[in-house]
């Protein structure tokens, strides 16, 4: 069964792009200095709705990682990854 977290509306929010279900909120956005292969990457310290794949090792351009894919719980679209 899949719960989804709502965030408050007073604060600005990231969501997925294609179902619209809340991810962070902006005040959990570390940075955004991060590039992955398809484009600039955001680095967040917690986010809601979203479920994790197997942890594997990648070779990203600061070296090897080992990291996770994550995906929107509710419509399954890869959003990113974790380390």
């Amino acid at each position: 069964r899949t719960f989804r977290s709502y965030l408050p509306r007073s604060h600005r929010t990231y969501s997925c792009v294609h179902c619209r279900a809340h991810l962070a909120r902006h005040e959990e956005l570390i940075s955004k200095s991060f590039q992955g292969s398809h484009g600039r990457a955001y680095l967040f310290n917690s986010v809601v709705n979203v479920g994790c794949g197997p942890a594997e090792q990648r070779l990203l351009l600061t070296g090897l990682h080992s990291v996770a894919d994550i995906f929107c719980q509710s419509c399954k679209t890869t959003l990113g990854w974790k380390y």
